[in-house]
């Protein structure tokens, strides 16, 4: 059972599956930046929104802290750096609010060209402002999108229903891609000269923070309106307001700001800005999703699982093909640390067959886990691997051949003169261990087993058994390997239980026998 702390307001069905799940879940709205250090200790996962500031220093004080829940898509109150540092992983429920925050963009888009927020508070007042108030159709006019990710699409999607012209500025987006949407991809520049109306889609970065400012806006036609929707501080506020009161361009519609709350700003004064107090993903249904996303998340990082919505973590989604492995990958991690005698300079991660042609980056994720997780005391994460792996020297290479001889898929690793290798076998995709030290073998992973490299004489075979059968060990299992060197050969034996250190000193001085290793899958 883990403890979890939620500072804000989360969905109740998402804290009721992790409650399900038999966690402890503290809610806290009340907590204060200076208190956040102390309400973390002894908690294991923090569920936040975007008010709650995850600092160095908070995490610092978190020495229990396995992962950080963002219920939602930003992450710019997250040190997500010094998250990975101290190993925690940071998770959000990027897929909850996408088609909520695309619809209040669109909302804006509409009362922008509109002026419906005016006319609307006009009438309110007692003022019949129907001249005044004339907009703008949508119809014909060029729509800038600046990012064209998961939100860009879906705003893009519903622009062309107006039959707006769409461009975009992406620099992660092929051209190609864009032109299955419907888009012309365009310098920066270029989109804010050619548009009527721009939306903001991107992440809060150093890059992106200030992207459209004075100079930007320089370049704009004096129709130009921009939208938004996704975090404040991308737009320059105080550039943007100068341009429309100075009449450089037409208005604004703003649903998010720099800082947050946000009561006074020059933009409230101007009547050609449309503003919302960040609305984008304020519906039950992005609500419902972000908890239950968040909860599911969280649940799998502290059951060690893989996440896929992990930000930190340096690998692409494993596919419906790559996923099975995933174990398989993580047990012969941690057999190959008890094979080798001290952790190896260099190691070799090897994919052949059809999952050779994926993104294997998780797979190695999966194996350093299971190899540092067999060797060290603190916990082993996805998000710290491969930090251990570089603190220890190791070199790891990825390498993949898409032809395979013997198998559909093939899983080796390689490393200081040592190696094993394992597959998925039948319908239900059973483990296998096919290769170990360069001797073919065939037996499935056991909870404890051992691995005796011998001559290839006679009656070896029989020292071995009789050996554990005096000590009382039982054998469950057991798979003779061959080199293709003459005179090698190799023992792997799956036991009733641990055999014991007199056992194995006395079978490593038997004739005939190279050398013992103990294995634990």
């Amino acid at each position: 059972m883990a403890r979890i702390l939620v500072t804000e307001e989360i969905a109740e069905g998402g804290l009721d599956r992790l409650r399900a799940a038999g966690h402890e879940v503290i809610v806290n709205t009340d907590v204060t930046a200076a208190g956040l250090p102390a309400a973390l200790a002894g908690v294991h996962a923090l569920i936040i929104r975007s008010a709650t500031q995850v600092t160095a220093e908070v995490l610092a004080a978190a020495t229990d802290l396995m992962v950080v829940g963002r219920a939602g898509i930003g992450l710019d109150n997250v040190d997500v750096e010094a998250a990975t540092t101290r190993g925690v992983m940071v998770v959000n429920a990027p897929q909850s609010n996408i088609v909520s925050a695309a619809e209040h963009t669109m909302a804006l888009l509409l009362a922008s060209a509109r002026n419906v927020a005016q006319a609307h508070a006009a009438l309110k007042a007692g003022r019949w402002e129907r001249s005044r108030w004339e907009g703008v159709e949508l119809a014909d006019k060029t729509l800038g999108i600046i990012g064209l990710g998961r939100i860009g699409k879906l705003v893009a999607q519903r622009a062309a229903g107006f039959g707006m012209r769409l461009v975009a500025f992406d620099p992660f987006v092929t051209s190609e891609r864009a032109r299955q949407m419907n888009v012309d991809l365009l310098a920066l520049d270029d989109v804010i000269a050619q548009s009527d109306f721009i939306t903001v889609h991107l992440p809060k970065t150093k890059e992106t923070k200030g992207i459209i400012g004075r100079d930007l806006l320089a370049k704009a036609k004096p129709d130009l309106r921009v939208i938004n929707v996704a975090r404040g501080g991308i737009v320059d506020e105080a550039a943007l307001a100068e341009a429309i009161r100075s009449g450089q361009i037409a208005g604004a519609a703003l649903d998010v700001f720099d800082v947050e709350p946000c009561t006074e700003s020059p933009l409230f004064e101007l009547d050609s800005v449309v503003v919302t107090p960040h609305l984008g993903a304020s519906t039950r249904e992005a609500q419902d999703k972000a908890g239950d996303t968040i909860a599911d998340m969280v649940q799998l990082a502290l059951a060690g699982d893989f996440v896929p919505f992990a930000v930190n973590v340096s690998a692409a989604e494993a596919n419906e093909t790559l996923r099975p492995f995933l174990p398989l990958a993580e047990r012969l991690g941690r057999l190959f640390a008890r094979l080798v005698d001290q952790v190896p300079a260099q190691l070799d991660i090897n994919t052949e067959g059809d999952i050779a042609q994926y993104d294997n980056r998780i797979l190695t994720l999966s194996v350093l886990k299971g190899f540092f997780g067999a060797i060290h005391d603190e916990p082993v994460t996805y998000v710290n691997a491969p930090q251990m792996a570089k603190a220890a020297g190791v070199e790891v290479r990825e390498l993949a051949s898409r032809e395979s001889q013997e198998f559909v898929n093939l899983l080796t690793l390689r490393g200081g003169g040592h190696s094993i290798a394992g597959t998925l076998t039948g319908r239900r995709g059973e483990h296998r261990l096919v290769m170990i030290e360069d001797h073919t073998t065939d037996i499935p992973p056991a909870e404890t087993m051992m691995v005796v490299r011998n001559d290839d004489r006679p009656g070896v075979i029989g020292v071995v058994g009789t050996i554990l059968g005096n000590a009382g060990v039982n054998i469950n299992d057991m798979d003779v390997g061959r080199s293709p060197q003459p005179g090698s050969a190799l023992m792997v034996i799956a036991t009733s239980g641990s055999v014991p250190d007199a056992v194995l000193g006395e079978l490593r001085s038997s004739p005939g026998i190279v050398s013992v290793h103990t294995l634990h899958a």
